[in-house]
């Protein structure tokens, strides 16, 4: 006479699963606790939104002990790249997630550069450009640095920037209570890039985020006191400011002699004197304070 199949036969791989229905029972899943595995299972199973460009994630951390390099100019902090290459905006959700900026130490610093770049002033493909750099206070830090990092990989910030310029990234450093948080460009001679980053900055931030005007300004790589850029890049470097100054007084010369035409005669003429003069090339960086309030 067979022998009836045993009940494990039919439950075989079910030990996980109820075998009641009762709501009660420990072993259902509230309708809330199912929608958010839906939602879950739904996330990971999503393509990921890739980003235009690759970034990599660096940090600069301060040596207790000065090096020196070869020409004789202490070098105090070592680059390093952390991580894996970020391609997608998943990719850099969990980095941001995973890195605690109220963690980093005095004088050290993080940056978001896209590929090919390294936050080097000297850098081949930075010697010839510059940055913004806003100082912050540790309170809002974190949330700024958030939202400058969202401006460059949602190319934002390339958008701003006047054509053919480029991105280079966005930094993070930490002094003693506030963060310093830099945007680089390639191309410190395209007045439409500095303006157009200053006034990116300004409309995308929030209230309660934006920095006030003595709490940023631009500067140009080849201005801080420890440039120094290798010898072949050098004659490189003295054209390119060498154009930069040409520019400068030649707008100069434009205002004035503008300026010496205009006559009180009528409000009409100073008016259209106005209007033309409007037109000169700019030589002012808008929203930039008056004087530089510190260094980088």
């Amino acid at each position: 006479m067979a022998s009836r199949p045993s009940l494990s036969m039919f439950t075989r791989g079910l030990s996980n699963l109820s075998q009641s229905s009762d709501p009660s029972s420990p072993n259902v899943n509230s309708p809330a606790e199912q929608r958010a595995d839906s939602k879950l299972g739904f996330l990971k199973a999503m393509r990921p939104l890739p980003t235009q460009h690759y970034w990599n994630v660096y940090f600069d951390r301060q040596q207790k002990e000065q090096k020196k390099t070869d020409d004789g100019q202490e070098y105090q902090a070592q680059l390093e790249q952390l991580g894996s290459q970020i391609e997608s905006v998943q990719d850099f959700w969990r980095y941001a997630n995973n890195t605690p900026v109220d963690q980093i130490k005095m004088r050290e610093s993080l940056y978001l550069f896209k590929q090919g770049f390294k936050p080097i002033w000297e850098d081949r493909r930075n010697i010839l450009g510059g940055s913004w750099t806003f100082r912050v206070g540790k309170n809002i830090g974190p949330d700024f640095w958030t939202r400058v990092q969202l401006m460059a990989i949602g190319e934002q910030l390339q958008a701003a920037l006047e054509e053919g310029d480029q991105l280079c990234g966005v930094g993070l450093s930490v002094r003693f209570n506030s963060h310093l948080i830099t945007i680089w460009h390639r191309d410190s001679s395209k007045q439409k890039s500095i303006d157009g980053m200053i006034e990116c900055v300004l409309n995308e931030m929030p209230v309660e985020l934006r920095p006030k005007g003595d709490n940023y300004f631009y500067k140009r790589h080849c201005d801080h006191p420890g440039f120094n850029p290798p010898p072949e890049l050098k004659l490189v470097l003295d054209s390119h400011n060498a154009r930069i100054e040409a520019a400068k007084a030649a707008a100069e010369k434009y205002v004035a002699e503008k300026t010496g035409q205009s006559t009180p005669s009528t409000a009409t003429e100073d008016s259209k004197e106005s209007a033309e003069d409007s037109t000169a090339p700019a030589v002012a960086i808008s929203g930039a304070p008056a004087a530089e309030p510190m260094q980088a």
